[in-house]
């Protein structure tokens, strides 16, 4: 294996740290660390937190914060490094004052629900009561043999009741215990020093109010902190008497304000008392779908970052910004021959790739609100481009006719994530010397904003003059380059393009490797940039309109293709071609020509026979994917192995096989005619309509001005989800007194005429109302989502209302609004909604908190990791788990060097790990890295995505294996709310819940509620695999025993018998578990006998009235933790 792979070489070892007024202590550090992780170590640790100014030392040296510890001289095991106090600076000063801010701050959720700062919310702790592997836990431990196992009315099966607020389950109180440490804390209006007092070391001014009400003013010079003699009206920088000067700011109010001391101490206990994980910032920002209600709090760093750095002003002081193209090319330049370098350079590409896509979204929702000013401000709105913090703006509209025969809008609008999709590819491909441009596509408020990173020298000139390859007109001319077409040609293998000629404007042949969008650009910087990758893979014939001597087979035709779509940009997905390729056997040798149906493009002449098989082969791609792969995905689904819980993992799933979400109407239809995937069929309609109506939204929320946005969002919300119309609430602040909200309906009646099919622009300082959505009813937004789901999935649906749907498929109002704000953005008031009043519509405009934008982006990715782990997975499979296992926990490893502490693929790694050492029999390991793998797909994935309720199932699991039967039983009741929320009732992951939930209250002797569960999970799985199926059997079973154990013995008997009956036909007479069936059924017989002997003597002996005890037998923890594993999936490998 060493021969195969090169683990990375790393040893722990302990240094102590000597700090100014603590005792020394010590600390575990390793030698790939660097020199920073050991200053966040201590910025964060309870003790030293408030320290940001000093400077660690070894032997009187100082260390360089990006040395790596292996290579320090000296440095070795007991070594003492002394923290040393280092002199202020401005910048100093102020990240001192922003950090005790945020110190102060620790507790609150403020900045998770409003998105900000890569915060996001986990809820583990709340539903364990803490760390599960703490003592305090732990069964030794337990004062009392009482296990509370109460499950939440509203989780139990049958139940019509979804509620919303136990979503977030922070104890009600526990914001407002939060202590305050301070009233205000604040830069002071009489900054800046004035230039005398900088000669005497003035760097800032603090202003703060103590609990006590105390006003204290604050010099922060190079020395450190004191109190001055200003006032609000008077400027005295002079020091009070005595003159003390402390080195942070926490010191210095510890010593004012005994409230702050003890308050301040409080939430750096409590804040230490969280996983690190909870105070980790995620690399891309994960919002909430729903939030409470926020107390808006004074916060004077806050204000300071709205009217600074996030609305852009200091984006035009020159030094200040960041050339995010030159960040991002001299990442993928950086040396990759060694595992060493190849971690550095994707750790420095990951690194600038999440701070440019943070730095993209602020500008696109600046350029949406109107905060940026357009480069061209003459022209219409849409056609108007913006350059904010050296990022390049457009949005998603057709400029210039550029698509008029592509689809017009529509295309404008397809064509950035088909760009996406190219750049994803070839940056995967990563080819020296071919750059792609910085791209992240952003939805707000209706717009599609694609930002991008420019060129060097791109501004200086026409486009036109620029391009050396491809065609900036859609083949009408066409170029090509040497240089180029080596380059391409290298990525042409991977991502099976073929080398085509195309003809020029002056008939020439010219040589193109790639589509002839795809534009070839050198910059000033003398680097081969591509763009414009929207056509990188190949047509898809099924939505195009083939000229008069092409069809499509007939078996296409028969199925209704080819359909009319709203734009012709549809592209094959590149899973798709890869899995097109393996299924022909030959993929090396296969290639597509992606302009061979592009209208515009003339190709070559002399050799119409390979353009004839050209065209084929795509003909034959998308063939291959309505034929074989989507009825391979609905055959692949009957044994609901890997059951998608919501819309988002079916898209997953399909885009995995290479199915287009266009399709989704065509997989509806088909998984409409399996009964055994109606849970699936539901789930797929629920996602058609959701992006039916996100459709419908986006073209609605467009030209609403946003004084009206929440009164029109709740309206639209309304008429969607509310039982009752809804009268719309506008706002008129700004309108001319004497307005009513009838004069404004009538007169935009008036002018609805005039104003159709022009395109209206949100001007805050036109002081236009566009007032169109208050017409939108119940009715009209209905027939809008029928039209859309026609023209868009060609999916056809008969009912009059989303209320008769959701009475014909068993869902619920819940599960569509929180698929609604997942997709557009909107965050709503975490409430119980009503969805059912006749008299009161569902949503006011108070419900609606705010609107997040929805972004996507490419995922740069740990190549070397990726390696460890797919082969530590086929080791697995091959039986060799010790070896697997050694290869994941490196993968682990290279993921965290790459991606830092906090990624979705490191949470899918750990719940590997996780799973491997419960396999391997370390119960408590797996209980640890579970815990981490769950509290990390809360932060990354979200509270309640898919993998976080899988997560909730298997931590439930290794909780019971460890004595932690309480939490074990909260964990499963949480999953279960969950999936209730995501998917309702009818699923085969609810069977599976509601048998754990069922065999653990069994274990308890809670025999009444594990029958409730157990019944439920019982009926589920005949409805999924019919009634003779194994897990059937596996399910009467346990029914069985639940039912002696209450002392129903007939029963139990009953469902005993078809269990024996079912293992007696798939497994044989003679098979162990038969005979062990056969066994239960006599001893079941018998103690039914028992019982109606005793019932007999009680009715004749009128002596003793009372029923004798029926003996019954506590199921031993080895059984109830096999029958999990049976249940779960778990197969043990023999040694």
């Amino acid at each position: 294996m060493s021969q195969e792979f090169v683990f990375i070489q790393e040893t722990a070892f302990s240094v102590t740290i000597q700090c100014p007024n603590l005792e020394p202590f010590e600390i575990q550090v390793s030698s790939t660390e660097l020199v920073q992780e050991i200053h966040h170590l201590l910025m964060d640790r309870e003790d030293t937190c408030h320290r940001t100014c000093f400077s660690l030392q070894l032997d009187g040296v100082t260390l360089d914060n990006f040395a790596e510890l292996k290579n320090i001289e000296g440095l070795k095991e007991g070594s003492v490094i002394k923290v040393v106090e280092e002199p202020y600076t401005v910048r100093e000063a102020r990240i001192h004052l922003r950090h005790v801010r945020d110190l102060i701050k620790s507790l609150d959720y403020n900045d998770a629900y409003n998105g900000l700062d890569c915060h996001s919310l986990s809820f583990l702790y709340s539903v364990t009561n803490g760390d599960i592997t703490t003592d305090r836990h732990s069964t030794k431990n337990q004062k009392s043999p009482y296990i509370d196992c109460t499950p939440p009315s509203y989780i139990l099966p049958g139940t019509k009741d979804r509620p919303l607020k136990p979503l977030h389950p922070i104890l009600n109180d526990e914001q407002s215990k939060v202590p305050s440490a301070i009233k205000v804390l604040t830069a002071s209006c009489w900054n800046p020093p004035p230039g005398y007092r900088k000669l005497r070391g003035d760097l800032i001014y603090v202003y703060a109010v103590t609990n006590e009400d105390k006003r204290l003013n604050i010099t922060g010079s190079s020395r450190g902190f004191y109190l001055n003699q200003s006032t609000e009206d008077e400027f005295n920088p002079l020091a009070v008497s005595p003159k003390t000067i402390y080195h942070s700011l926490t010191e210095l109010l510890n010593a004012h304000s005994p409230s702050f001391k003890r308050h301040f101490a409080q939430i750096q206990r409590r804040r230490h008392q969280k996983h690190p994980f909870e105070r980790v910032a995620t690399p891309y920002q994960v919002t909430a779908w729903c939030a409470p209600q926020l107390e808006h709090c004074i916060d004077s760093i806050r204000a300071e970052d709205t009217f600074s750095s996030k609305l852009g002003y200091e984006e035009n002081i020159p030094g200040q910004t960041r050339d995010w193209n030159e960040e991002l090319q001299t990442t993928r330049e950086l040396p990759r021959k060694t595992l060493p370098e190849r971690l550095l350079r994707e750790r420095a590409i990951f690194k600038v790739h999440s701070d440019f896509v943070a730095a993209a979204t602020r500008g696109a929702m600046a350029v949406v609100d109107g905060n940026v000013m357009a480069i061209n401000p003459g022209e219409e709105t849409k056609m108007q481009m913006f350059i904010w913090n050296s990022i390049f703006f457009s949005l998603g509209f057709d400029v210039r006719d550029h698509y008029r025969d592509l689809g017009g809008d529509a295309a404008a609008f397809a064509a950035p994530l088909n760009d996406l999709q190219g750049v994803k590819a070839y940056s995967s491909v990563d080819i020296e010397g071919l750059y792609t441009l910085g791209t992240v596509v952003v939805d707000y408020h209706g717009y599609r904003v694609t930002a991008q990173s420019i060129i060097p020298g791109i501004l200086e000139r026409e486009q036109e003059q620029s391009v050396i390859y491809g065609s900036v007109d859609f083949g009408l001319t066409v170029m090509s380059h040497p240089k180029y077409l080596e380059l391409l040609s290298k990525a042409a293998p991977i991502l099976k393009i073929a080398t085509h000629k195309v003809l020029n404007e002056k008939d020439e042949e010219v040589e193109l490797c790639s589509s002839v969008e795809c534009k070839g650009i050198i910059g000033n910087d003398g680097r081969h940039y591509i763009l414009d990758l929207l056509r990188t893979f190949p047509p898809d014939v099924n939505y195009l309109e083939l000229g008069p001597d092409e069809s499509l087979c007939t078996e296409l035709q028969a199925l209704g293709y080819p359909q009319e779509f709203k734009h012709k940009l549809c592209c094959l997905r590149q899973e798709l071609v890869d899995a097109f390729c393996d299924s022909k056997g030959n993929a090396t040798e296969i290639r597509f020509n992606p302009d061979v149906f592009s209208k515009g493009v003339r190709h070559q002449k002399s050799d119409l026979d390979l353009l004839k098989r050209e065209r084929d082969l795509v003909k034959e791609a998308a063939k291959f994917l309505v034929i074989t792969q989507i009825e391979a995905f609905i055959q692949d689904s009957m044994d609901h192995s890997s059951a998608p819980l919501d819309g988002s993992m079916l898209v997953e799933s399909m885009h995995s096989r290479g199915i287009n979400v266009r399709y989704l109407g065509r997989v509806t239809t088909l998984l409409s005619e399996a009964k055994q995937l109606e849970y699936l069929y539901s789930i797929a309609l629920t996602e058609l309509v959701s992006r039916a109506v996100k459709h419908v939204y986006c073209s609605y929320i467009q030209d609403v001005d946003n004084m009206n946005m929440g009164a029109a969002i709740s309206h639209f919300l309304n008429c969607y989800l509310s039982s009752c119309g809804s009268n719309p609430n506008m706002n008129h602040d700004h309108a001319m007194n004497g307005d009513s909200a009838g004069s404004i309906i009538g007169a935009s009646r008036k002018l609805a005429s005039r104003r159709k099919g022009r395109r209206k622009r949100r001007d805050a300082q036109q002081n236009q109302q566009n007032t169109d959505w208050v017409f939108t009813t119940p009715k009209t937004l209905w027939s809008s989502i029928l039209s859309e789901l026609k023209q868009y999935y060609n999916f056809t649906l008969e009912t009059t209302s989303l209320a008769q749907l959701i009475e014909e498929n068993r869902l619920h109002k819940l599960i569509f609004l929180r698929s609604f704000c997942i997709k557009t953005g909107v965050q709503v008031l975490l409430q119980d909604y009503n969805f059912d009043s006749k008299g009161r519509p569902t949503f006011s405009e108070d419900d609606i908190l705010n609107v997040f934008p929805i972004v996507k982006h490419i995922d740069p990715r740990a190549s070397d990791a990726y390696t460890f782990y797919t082969t530590g997975q086929t080791k697995i499979q091959s039986g060799f788990l010790k070896e697997g296992h050694e290869l994941i926990c490196e993968s682990l490893n290279l993921l965290n060097h790459v991606f830092g502490p906090m990624h979705p693929t490191i949470a899918q790694c750990l719940r590997m790990v996780a799973r491997l050492n419960y396999i391997m029999g370390d119960n408590a390991d797996a209980m640890a890295f579970e815990q981490k793998a769950l509290m990390m797909s809360e932060k990354v994935n979200g509270i309640d995505h898919p993998r976080t309720i899988i997560e909730y199932t298997h931590l439930a699991l290794y909780c019971f294996v460890n004595g932690q039967v309480t939490t074990a039983l909260k964990l499963l009741y949480r999953a279960r709310y969950l999936l209730l929320l995501v998917c309702g009732e009818n699923h085969p992951e609810m069977a599976v819940l509601d048998s754990n939930i069922g065999l653990i209250l069994h274990a308890v002797c809670e025999y009444d509620l594990s029958y409730r569960f157990l019944r439920n999970a019982l009926r589920l799985n005949i409805g999924f695999f019919g009634s003779k199926h194994m897990k059937v059997a596996i399910n009467y079973h346990l029914v069985a025993r639940t039912q002696s154990c209450q002392g129903d013995f007939r029963g139990a008997l009953q469902n005993e018998k078809e269990t024996y009956a079912i293992y007696r036909q798939v497994l044989g007479a003679e098979h162990d578990k038969t005979k062990e069936s056969g066994e239960c059924l006599k001893h079941l017989t018998q103690q039914a006998v028992v019982l109606a002997k005793k019932l007999n003597e009680m009715t004749q002996s009128s002596a003793n009235p009372f029923m004798p005890p029926v003996s019954i037998q506590r199921p031993s923890m080895s059984s109830v933790i096999e029958m999990l594993n049976i249940i779960n999936g778990i197969i043990f490998l023999p040694d």
